[in-house]
Order: structure tokens, then sequence, then C-alpha cells
């Protein structure tokens, strides 16, 4: 029969973490645990989310250590503990236990992989305060540590962070492929859960950075399946759903997005964690995005008390609501206040769009000519198509219909293996202006109609109103105030489908489902399926 450590050891292996750490804390109680087991005491609760005992785990490891006069032990327990603290944002306890760490090592002059382990600290720092030069080479030295010890988790870690900063400093090409051969490590089970997790985000948010929609998709599923492979893990969870809102909001699936990143904001409330600046600021950008101004401006002002950088969403947004010189100020703060290319990236295109709202069309145009150069730089088929549009639209401002048109056109090109329903329809919308000045009615009609229907299936209130507004149209009033949306579910259960089978038919969850029915029945004050129905039958919705 097992002893009761084997089985936690068994569970740890397994990476049931909750049933690992109780199996472990129960023995550690009485006594029993060593210093191997105490270190994974200390893993799995950080683990499971009981960080009070994971910290006292490691201060009693590292006690330990020294009186034992193991001083790689020591020092490791007290960088992992550092690790942990800075993810709260404890960062002068953390910086004390890295002292400590490094102390310890000097004092004894002891060589060994945990020096690698504080130069990734160092490398982070270094990052943190746009240092690349010195980051680059603490990351270096990390690895080239790591590969003296064969140290796995270190190899991996040090080349995600060497390949992050090569991106920051526009070495892209060199420093993505960094990226996915650390992936490779973590994905073949090379990798323990810490580091793996850690590795897991700084990766996908390289590719947001940079727009590699195509890698963030692919690394953004590969965590998921991880994340959802372990039902007891918490620290990267509230994370990962972030990310996925991200990817969701890209592939035009807003109300998934939506319920994802409400639950990523509770899961990251309390106690507060560092991320949940990160996670108001995408909430806010799916409510912009829907129309939902008002929840939007909340959510982007929770963000900002959370010392999140909120542009061009919160630009955007001011533009949205026909704020156009608070826009114009917020843009420009933050054009003036960037400097990397991965940023820049990120904030020109809005940059071109509020200009050219204001009239400022040299202001637009510089703009654009400088995400064109981004874009070379960069392996994004969607920067290299926002940056083609962003050129077009100069265009079209410039009554250069023809060449708009062309330049239109080869957006297509690049996106054309990409999901991105919105950014297409915002293109078609283009296009339509573009034909029009050409005089070819056909294909504003066309591209009209394409674009509307790319609306009401998003749910993008806003941009239809602009349609609305360009096509000279009024929108048609739906009886009950429903949203296209609704109208589609609405129809869907008046002929019978279930809650699975409209979740199937229209790509969507069934919580998702579930909110709409719960949403039609409010606005028609209706309380059952039956009910909802004949109305869709007396309101020719079906």
């Amino acid at each position: 029969m097992a002893s009761e450590l084997e089985v936690a050891r068994n569970a740890f292996e397994e990476r049931a973490w909750r049933a690992a750490f109780s199996q472990l804390a129960a023995a550690h109680t009485e006594g029993a645990l060593g210093l191997d087991d105490l270190e994974l005491l200390a893993q799995a609760a950080y683990l499971c989310g009981e960080e009070a005992a994971s910290e006292k785990a490691w201060i009693q490891a590292n006690q330990r250590s020294v009186e034992n006069e193991d001083w790689a032990r020591a020092a490791r327990c007290a960088f992992w503990l550092g690790v942990t603290l800075q993810a709260r944002s404890e960062r002068a306890q953390a910086g004390g236990w890295f002292a400590r760490a490094q102390r310890v090592l000097e004092d004894n002059d002891h060589d060994c992989v945990e020096r690698g382990w504080l130069l990734v600290g160092a490398g982070l720092k270094l990052h943190h305060e746009r240092n690349y030069d010195a980051s680059t080479q603490a990351w270096e030295r990390a690895l080239e540590i790591g590969k003296h010890f064969h140290d796995v988790d270190l190899v991996a870690t040090a080349r995600q962070g060497l390949g992050r900063i090569l991106i920051k400093q526009g070495r892209i090409s060199e420093g993505s492929p960094m990226l996915d051969e650390s992936m490779v490590a973590v994905l073949a089970n090379e990798v323990s859960p810490i580091s793996a997790g850690i590795i897991y985000c700084s990766v996908i948010e390289a590719c947001q950075e940079i727009l590699d929609i195509a890698r963030a998709q692919e690394w953004t599923a590969a965590l998921s399946d991880w994340v959802d492979a372990q039902p007891d893990l918490v620290p990267y969870r509230g994370r990962c759903q972030i990310h996925r809102s991200e990817i969701m909001t890209l592939e035009g699936r807003w109300a998934d997005a939506a319920e994802e990143i409400a639950q990523a904001c509770e899961r990251l409330v309390k106690p507060p964690q560092p991320q949940l600046g990160m996670a108001l600021n995408q909430q806010g950008e799916v409510h912009r995005l829907r129309g939902e101004f008002d929840a939007a401006e909340e959510a982007y002002g929770q963000a900002n008390e959370k010392a999140f950088v909120l542009q061009p969403g919160w630009a955007l947004l001011k533009l949205a609501k026909g704020e156009t010189e608070a826009a114009v100020a917020a843009i420009q703060r933050s054009y003036e206040a960037t400097s990397k290319e991965v940023t820049r990236c990120r904030v020109l295109p809005a940059y071109v769009e509020i200009m050219l709202a204001a009239g400022n069309i040299e202001g637009a145009k510089a703009g654009h000519e400088e995400l064109a150069e981004i874009a070379e730089t960069l392996d994004s088929p969607l920067l290299r198509g926002v940056a083609l549009r962003c050129k077009g639209a100069v265009l079209l401002a410039e009554v250069n219909a023809a060449d708009a048109l062309a330049t239109f056109a080869k957006v297509w090109e690049h996106w054309s293996a990409l999901e991105v329903p919105y950014e297409s329809a915002r293109l078609r919308l283009l296009n339509a202006q573009a034909s029009k000045q050409a005089g070819d009615e056909h294909t504003v009609a066309s591209e009209l109609d394409a674009a509307k229907r790319a609306f009401e299936q998003l749910g993008a209130v806003h941009d239809l109103k602009m349609l609305e507004a360009l096509s000279g149209s009024t929108p048609a009033q739906v009886p009950g105030g429903l949203s296209p949306r609704e109208v589609e579910i609405l129809s869907l259960v008046a002929k019978g489908r279930s809650n699975r089978e409209i979740a199937s038919e229209l790509v969507i969850s069934e919580r998702t489902v579930a909110r709409h029915m719960s949403n039609i029945f409010n606005k028609l004050d209706v309380t059952s399926r039956t009910a909802a129905s004949a109305f869709a039958f007396e309101n020719n919705l079906v």
C-alpha cells in the first residue's frame, strides 16, 4: 500500500495540485517532509492558489537549506519566493528575496544553475526599465548557464526572454523563432508547471504586441488546453482567459469574448492581481466594439486606476462618441509617448483614423507612412493589411478613388487566410466609399450589403449606424427593441431549435445563447419559449 507521501508525489506528477497540496500539507503538519517534498509543497500550494501556504513553505525550505549549507537550494527557494511575490506586484519584498538569493551564492562562492535564474530576474528588471542592451546580455548569459547545467527550465525561460528582447529591438526574424523553440519544450512537457505558465503567457503577449495573429491563435489554443487539463490550476487561468477573449474578439465572437473577459475580471479582482488592469482594458475594448459606450468608459476608467496604458482604445471611444477633439488629444499623447515599433504598430492605425476624422490629412499620411515601414519589418499579414487599409483611407480622403480601390484590393491578399470579420467589414465600408467616388454604384450596394450583414452578425451597433448614415437609409425598427443577434436567436427558437442546436448553428457557446434568451425574455416581458415564439410569429421574425 502506497504511503501518504507517495500518494502526494503521484498527485503532483499527475498535476492534481489541490490533492497534492492537501496531502503534502497534512504530512508536513506531522513533520514528515524532507526538503524535496517541502519544495513540492511550495509549488503545489502556489499552483492551486494557496499563496500564503506557498510562501511559508518556500521560507521554511530556504531556512533549512541555509542550516544544511545547501547553498544552491537556498538560493533557488529564495528566487522562486521572489517570483511569486513579484507576480502579486509586491516588488519590495520580491527584491529582498532576490537579493538574499544573490548574497547566499556570492558569500559562499558557489557556482550553480541558480546563478542563471538570478540573471532571469535581472533580465526582466532591465526589460521593464527599457535597458534592452543590458537585458539582452543578461538573457544571453542565463541561456549559456542553462545549457551548461542542462537545465531545460532555464534554457526555455531564457530563450523566450531573449526572443522578446530581440523583438523589442525590431529583430523580429531572430526573436520569433526563439519564442517558438521555447514553446516546443513546453508542449513536450519538458518544462515544470510554474515555468511553463510564465513562458506561455509571455510568448502570447509578444505575439499580440506585433499583431502576429496566427501565432497568437495557435499558442492561445495550446495554453487553453494546458490550463483546462489542470482543473486545480489557479495562477494562469485569469491571464489565459484574457488571451482567449482577445482572440475571440479578433475572430468576431464578441458575445463569447465578453463572457470570457467578465469571468477573467471576476477571477482577478479578489485578491487583486497585476493582470486586472489588462483584463479591464480588454473588457472596455469589447464594450466599445459593441457600441456599449457607457460600459466601455467605465471599464477603461477602472483599468486606468490600475495604471494600465489605455491607448488606443480610449481615443477610439472618444471618436466614436463624437468627441473628436478629445480623441485627437488622447491619440496625440500616445503617439508622442511611444517610441518602439512594437508599441507604435498598435497606436498608428488609430492615429491615422482619428487624424482623418479631424481633417488632418497630412498627419494621417505621416502616420500611415510610418506604419508601412514598420509593417515591412514584421512578419504579420494582419499588420500589413492594416497598413495598406490606412494608406487606402488616406487616398480616399485625397479623393483618389482609383488608387484607393487598388490599395484595398491588396489588403485582401494579406487577409485571405485570416478570420478577422470586423476588420474585413470595415474594409468593405471603405471600399464602398471609394467605389462611390469612382461612380460604381453597383459595387457600392454590394459592399454595403456585405458590411451590413457582417456588422449585424457581430453586433457592431455603432458601425451599423455609420453604415446607415453612409447609405442614407434608416435602421429598421425591430419590435421589442431586440438586437439583430437576438432576432436571429428568437427566429431559431420559434423554429423549435434547442439552445444546444442554436449554439452549434451560430458557432457560439450554450451559455451565450442562454444569456441572449434571458435578455429576450426581459425585453418581451415573457417567461417561456412558447410565448417568445408566439411573439416572433406575430411580428414576422421567423
